[in-house]
């Protein structure tokens, strides 16, 4: 699937995009609020008490990229369109760098350890690592951490 290292080129940042981004809000339907929660938590991810209640939860993974949790009855105020069900289909794969092997290795143990599920094995391509989980909703995540070029 990969053939070859990362480029040795940064990546742009977002001050040279045109997009001024800031944050990244990812919206996930979650069947129940707590438990999905607590699966959040258990990863390492903040909670955000100022967009949380009783209808949604919102996480921190950092201080640029956010999930909210958002009950499906509470999802399906944002769309017109049904929400996938992921025991059959797959909606999006998100994928998170982390800045080691062992650091994949945990998040994913985390996952596992808090209800979560995979279905793979670590994957070794030399210049970069991945693994991946599935939150108790079903939505997929991938993790990997990539070795730095060498000249």
């Amino acid at each position: 699937m990969f053939n070859r290292a990362p480029s040795a080129e940064p990546i742009p940042s977002p001050l040279q995009s045109p997009l001024m981004i800031q944050q990244l809000y990812i919206n996930l339907p979650v069947a129940n609020l707590a438990r999905a929660s607590a699966f959040y938590h258990a990863l390492g991810f903040a909670p955000v008490p100022e967009f949380s209640g009783d209808e949604a939860a919102c996480v921190a993974v950092n201080e640029h990229l956010f999930v909210m949790l958002c009950p499906h009855a509470k999802f399906r105020e944002f769309t017109p369109k049904a929400i996938c069900d992921t025991s059959q289909a797959v909606e999006m794969l998100l994928n998170v760098r982390c800045d080691s092997r062992e650091a994949v290795d945990q998040l994913v143990a985390r996952a596992l350890a808090a209800g979560g599920s995979t279905h793979d094995q670590p994957e070794d391509f030399g210049f970069m690592y991945t693994h991946s989980f599935l939150d108790p909703d079903g939505h997929g995540w991938g993790v990997f951490a990539t070795t730095p070029a060498t000249s």
